[in-house]
């Protein structure tokens, strides 16, 4: 990931969780067919659940390094 890149990251994860999804819609929109729409509604209540979740304190995070760690490990890779 570029230098510029990451600062966009981490602009983009400062702002509320309205704007960060507004932001997600609009640039997977910008890669996908005109026709069809970035989120359908399941999806939206699926992100605004687990949102409030990690808000919450319900759910841990878990870094996405720990994650590729746990994946090599459980396939032997």
């Amino acid at each position: 990931m570029s230098t510029t890149t990451e600062d966009v990251l981490t602009a983009a994860l400062s702002l509320p969780d309205d704007d960060r999804l507004e932001l997600a819609e609009a640039l997977i929109a910008s890669l996908r067919p005109e026709n069809r729409p970035p989120f359908e509604d399941a999806w939206r209540e699926v992100i605004r659940r687990r949102s409030a979740e990690l808000r919450s304190g319900t759910v841990r995070p878990i870094p996405w390094a720990e994650v590729k760690r746990q994946g090599r490990d459980l396939t032997g890779g």
